[in-house]
């Protein structure tokens, strides 16, 4: 399912934190972040909850569209978020892109890797999500 059938998600948190979404199809997505002193945590680098928020976003995201392919309608929210933070940084943009593990009928699990200008990876995350129906 293309971009224009997806609900606008540039709202709330996402846009609060300066998510940029990316291609979203029923096989996976992307999304950009560019760092500043929003995301830092005390000691001058990217707070953890950062990552795994961008992570869970583009899971999210990346299953509804799956869902929404299938079936016509559906969502689906987070149910487990285990994000692994790899390498600190403090400035910069990362982008995060999802990829399915298993995408069932209840339940999906995708796999989100977070990575810097470089292509150095600096966070990894799981997340499962439960499909609701609309």
């Amino acid at each position: 399912m293309d971009n224009a059938a997806r609900p606008d998600m540039n709202v709330g948190f996402n846009k609060l934190v300066g998510m940029e979404l990316l291609d979203f199809g029923p096989d996976g997505g992307a999304a950009r972040l560019r760092i500043d002193q929003r995301h830092h945590q005390p000691y001058g680098i990217v707070h953890g909850g950062v990552y795994a928020a961008l992570i869970e976003t583009v899971a999210s995201i990346s299953g509804s569209t799956w869902l929404r392919s299938r079936q016509g309608t559906g969502r689906c929210v987070g149910v487990n978020n285990n994000t692994d933070f790899l390498r600190a940084i403090s400035d910069g943009v990362v982008t995060a892109t999802s990829t399915p593990i298993h995408r069932g009928r209840r339940q999906q699990l995708w796999l989100v890797e977070v990575v810097d200008e470089t292509g150095r990876m600096v966070a990894r995350g799981q997340v499962r999500l439960q499909n609701l129906d609309s």
